[in-house]
């Protein structure tokens, strides 16, 4: 036997409410959210917000005294990306209860929305600038080691 459309339209009205309280929560949870990262040499600290746009920028220790321009500028990018991708992630994870589709990114039945064009990007350059700076020190560790047998 088949439901009532009169109930049918109850249960998705409620539904709807349920989903619209959810993302009300999730906007008031988000708009107080900001990030701080600090840069792997821990001469740069940024504060994202939850857009990703970087509020602030504090150089720490005055040890950006000392670093040339180049080695500067790749703390600071490190320090934002990281921070814009931590930013993306605990957006995902408001929104994640949304979700009808499990994984990664969440897809809202309905919405518009294609979290993987709008996050996917994001992540995935971080990912590879965490590999590429794995592989590095890799190669650093393997040189350090490799001086040491010589000796």
């Amino acid at each position: 036997m088949t439901e009532p459309i009169k109930d049918r339209l109850a249960r998705a009205i409620s539904e709807l409410e349920e989903t619209r309280q959810a993302v009300d929560r999730a906007e008031r949870q988000l708009r107080a959210t900001t990030v701080t990262v600090r840069s792997k040499d821990r001469s740069v600290e940024v504060i994202v917000d939850a857009q990703g746009h970087l509020d602030d920028v504090r150089f720490l220790n005055g040890k950006y005294r000392t670093m040339g321009a180049a080695q500067l500028s790749a703390a600071l990018i490190e320090a934002v990306r990281q921070a814009q991708a931590d930013v993306a992630r605990m957006v995902l994870d408001a929104f994640r209860p949304l979700s009808e589709t499990p994984g990664l990114q969440p897809h809202v039945e309905g919405s518009g929305v294609e979290w993987d064009d709008i996050f996917g990007p994001l992540l995935e350059t971080v990912d590879k600038d965490e590999e590429a700076r794995r592989r590095a020190g890799d190669g650093l560790r393997d040189e350090i080691t490799e001086d040491g047998e010589k000796g």
